[in-house]
């Protein structure tokens, strides 16, 4: 270091307020730890052996986690077999107790509930969400929290109820920190909720949301611009159910302003059902 650099540096420590020298030479702190680390790892090394020599050979490894505890890994695999396990379901008991018993999606590890559905499964009205959230998964209902009570208020200004609807949600269990769901765990759940609405065959299909309306509909266009707008929803057997999209009750928790458009939709959704002698 020159002259000039040293002067500087020897400012900027006087400006910190160190003025006086502890040692002749820098301390090497990273060698001190170095060597700190060696001493404690000699200390341990003949514990560890001598606990070694002790404990029997089934208590050094760690048993392995059972099956149900253990997550999956999403992946093509997993989303072909969900396929297969869906499409062989010929009641929504059957579909219910296969969803309960999948293993294929690393969601469930971390849910308290396989949040399957509620209402009546006869009803011409079929509503699906994205996912439970926290009270959701507690209780293993959907839509029981705060966005359930809105939605139970909407239901009411046409005259529906939780006896006279039939809801879902794309993904059966609560993703760790209601994040979203990746691409992938949503292609695994697909196949049991399309398969749960074709065992359902409602008269009228409505998707909650920007996730379930893109899912559904198979489209990339977002909530705003395709609520209010029927659409038809294909199952994989070959039904069509007239489908309106509309704002999810959270949503419209975080801006009540737009509460005027889901208004618009509910009384669309009130008309078609009225036609078609509901």
């Amino acid at each position: 270091m020159d002259s000039a650099g040293l002067r500087e540096l020897l400012t900027f420590y006087a400006d910190a307020g160190v003025d006086v020298s502890l040692l002749e030479s820098a301390a090497d702190r990273f060698e001190e730890t170095r060597v700190e680390a060696e001493k404690r790892a000699a200390r341990r090394a003949p514990a560890a052996q001598e606990q070694k020599k002790k404990a029997p050979a089934a208590q050094i490894q760690a048993p392995p986690l059972p099956s149900s505890q253990r997550a999956a890994i999403p992946d093509d695999a997993q989303a072909a077999r969900a396929r297969e396990i869906a499409k062989s379901a010929n009641t929504l008991e059957e579909l219910r107790e296969q969803l309960a018993a999948f293993d294929g999606c690393n969601l469930k590890t971390t849910a308290k509930n396989t949040v399957f559905s509620d209402g009546n499964p006869q009803a011409a009205v079929m509503l699906v969400g994205e996912a439970p959230g926290r009270d959701e998964d507690l209780q293993g209902l959907p839509f029981v929290g705060r966005s359930g009570k809105l939605l139970d208020r909407m239901l009411a200004a046409i005259g529906l109820d939780r006896t006279s609807v039939y809801i879902s949600n794309v993904i059966p269990w609560r993703p760790p920190g209601n994040r979203d769901p990746s691409p992938l765990e949503t292609e695994i759940c697909r196949p049991f909720i399309e398969r749960h609405i074709e065992l359902v065959a409602p008269k009228v299909l409505v998707t909650l949301g920007n996730p379930s309306t893109k899912l559904l509909l198979n489209t990339q266009t977002g909530i705003m611009r395709m609520r209010g707008n029927w659409a038809l929803h294909k199952t994989p057997g070959g039904q069509e159910i007239p489908t309106m999209p509309t704002l999810h009750p959270a949503y419209l928790l975080r801006n009540p302003a737009h509460k005027k458009l889901a208004w618009h939709d509910l009384l669309a959704i009130k008309v078609k059902l009225e036609g078609a002698g509901a």
